[in-house]
């Protein structure tokens, strides 16, 4: 229907704008980041060659964030992790002030 379309292209705003708050604020604080323009998923290089479940660890255990460990992805995805921008504009922007401080 109509209305759901219009409904549709109001998420895919919202996950475009989260896309870009992690983006930004990731690369803001010094890391390397790729992807997040055309699709709701930012893929995160770990500081310091860590591990990408260490990554994923320190973040859950001192940010309260969740992301996915990118050795999940195969060989090629150590020392990335994967970010979403599937969530509400508020609660994207704090996570990612939440990893700012950590750095």
């Amino acid at each position: 229907t109509k209305q759901g379309k219009i409904e549709c292209m109001e998420n895919i705003k919202v996950y475009q704008k989260n896309a870009k708050i992690i983006k930004e604020g990731l690369v803001g604080a010094g890391f390397k980041v790729f992807g997040g323009d055309n699709a709701p998923y930012v893929w995160v290089k770990t500081p310091n060659n860590m591990s990408s479940w260490d990554f994923f660890d320190l973040l859950l255990d001192k940010a309260n964030v969740v992301g996915t460990p990118g050795s999940g992805f195969g060989a090629a995805g150590e020392h990335y992790l994967r970010l979403t921008a599937f969530n509400t504009t508020e609660k994207t922007t704090t996570a990612i002030e939440r990893i700012k401080q950590l750095f």
